[in-house]
């Protein structure tokens, strides 16, 4: 049939035979239904981050400029009280107590951490003996400190009693001199279990291959842990650290539970001197603001520490 009887019957030939306006959907459309989708599963994470983070955060700020005593309405202040807490000694010396507990806290722990990281990773310990070593971190820090009150004191006490019997006397959370080392052992007890674990699931990344080429060169365990372990770990072992700094400048209910709501000074870490401002002095407006020194610090200590161990870099990609 030609085309001219073709047109005057109407016939045709089957619809989309060789119509390329017939299409799949594009990867335009598909990556829109994935960021809807995406959307929809992050809301309620991303209400809670605004709800419970970014909301007190800005009260906070606002709260560090003002006269506030949580029984009358704030007065604005404006940077008065940074001021008071430049000129203010306890702030300062708060300070200096919670980074000598901060560093020596976190050298104690990764130095032991890594030698038993790298212990489970040789011997290829059962499940049951890894689990073991979170025991004392799942334990809530209050129990902590109540337990270890009662063994250090310095009356009943039964590892104080120890102690006198081998010749040690003084250690007890009242003695100044004994104060900051003792809530250094509990606190490194308490977590280097969970450092270990954290540093051994990193050290799992390292292909066995690496370790049987250095053995074939005539490496030792030692030299394979520093050349070959610790350069492929890095950005875990940047991780631990930056979070092992952040918890340690974060202590607080050792202190407070341990000493009974009452400290003597050379524990008196910044975390407690806030806590004291705010609701023993009822002065909110500055503990903010003493609050807001310490998010910077800390700000400040994070991006050197990650930059310093060249965090979002691996040499195992």
């Amino acid at each position: 049939m030609s085309r001219t009887m073709l047109e005057r019957t109407g016939s045709r030939a089957p619809r989309g035979a060789n119509d390329s306006r017939v299409v799949s959907p594009g990867p335009s459309r598909l990556r829109r239904a994935e960021k809807w989708a995406a959307l929809v599963l992050l809301l309620p994470a991303l209400l809670g981050f605004v709800v419970f983070y970014l909301y007190p955060t800005v009260r906070g700020v606002w709260y560090s400029m003002t006269d506030f005593n949580l029984l009358n309405d704030p007065t604005f202040l404006g940077m008065a009280n940074f001021e008071e807490l430049a000129a203010d000694p306890q702030v300062w010396d708060s300070l200096r107590i919670t980074a000598v507990f901060a560093v020596v806290n976190i050298a104690i722990v990764m130095v032991l951490a890594l030698g038993l990281a790298a212990f489970m990773q040789r011997l290829n310990l059962r499940n049951w003996v890894r689990s073991l070593l979170l025991l004392p971190w799942l334990v809530p820090n209050v129990a902590i400190a109540l337990i270890w009150g009662w063994l250090l004191d310095a009356n009943v006490g039964y590892l104080s009693q120890l102690l006198k019997s081998v010749g040690i006397s003084g250690v007890s959370f009242y003695n100044g001199d004994a104060a900051l080392g003792i809530i250094i052992v509990i606190s490194v007890w308490s977590g280097l279990g969970y450092t270990a674990l954290l540093l051994y699931a990193g050290m799992l990344q390292v292909p066995n291959e690496l370790y049987e080429a250095a053995a074939l060169d005539g490496a030792s365990e030692t030299r394979m842990f520093f050349r070959v372990t610790l350069p492929l770990i890095r950005p875990v072992l940047a991780l631990v650290l930056v979070v092992s700094l952040i918890g340690s400048f974060q202590v607080f209910d050792l202190v407070q539970v341990g000493y009974g709501n009452n400290p003597i000074p050379e524990v008196r870490v910044i975390y407690y001197y806030i806590y004291q401002q705010a609701f023993s002095f009822y002065n909110m407006g500055y503990a903010s603001a003493i609050a807001i020194l310490l998010v910077v610090i800390l700000g400040a200590l994070t991006v050197v520490q990650m930059r310093l161990m060249r965090a979002n870099r691996s040499d195992l990609s």
